[in-house]
């Protein structure tokens, strides 16, 4: 599937991607790209958050992948589980990177009332990647979120909760992950036809 047909359009997650973030990188390196903006990162409701994706999803037809980081990967989760089918089929898939297991006892209380995280399969391919060693979800963790979201899944060693705290910038190895979405992606379609 060429770049030039597909959006790619980044979720972050809580406290939003700041410049150095690879999110951010991402976004300017990128053709067609663009981001969910959340009104309040520090506070994130999950209504308001799955709105927000949903209208960014809405506002342009182009078919969609999302690129979504750790609360920004419950989002989409949320987001699956209740869009429109029409918006449903503007998604192409998802690349889910480090997500917040927002039932872990020491989750953030901001984080909250994201829970109960959705255990419906996505209705688009989708790769997880995750890290044996993040604050945010145990590796048992993010392996039980991809089968449940019917992820392919990844867990890495030894890279925390890929953001810029953990040293990951540019992530310019999570390259790899996106070019495998689309080739999923691409083999799905072929499948259909």
């Amino acid at each position: 599937m060429p770049s030039s047909l597909i959006r790619y359009l980044i979720v972050p997650g809580w406290h939003g991607s700041p410049v150095d973030h690879w999110q951010s990188h991402w976004q300017r390196t990128l053709p067609n790209s663009a981001r969910v903006e959340q009104a309040d990162w520090l506070t994130p409701r999950r209504e308001d958050w799955v709105a927000r994706l949903n209208a960014a999803i809405a506002a342009d037809g182009c078919p969609t992948i999302l690129i979504a980081h750790s609360l920004g990967c419950v989002t989409v989760a949320h987001w699956a589980e209740q869009a429109p089918r029409h918006l449903l089929g503007r998604v192409r898939g998802a690349l889910l990177v480090a997500p917040a297991d927002v039932e872990r006892p020491d989750c953030p209380e901001p984080l909250r009332n994201f829970a109960p995280l959705p255990r419906q399969t996505m209705p688009f391919p989708s790769q997880l990647i995750g890290s044996d060693n993040d604050p945010a979800a145990t590796a048992a963790r993010a392996l039980q979120l991809a089968v449940d979201w019917g992820a392919e899944a990844s867990i890495l060693s030894g890279v925390g909760h890929i953001n810029v705290k953990s040293g990951h910038q540019r992530w310019e190895q999570g390259f790899a992950w996106l070019y495998r979405l689309q080739v999923q992606i691409d083999e799905q379609a072929r499948r259909r036809a």
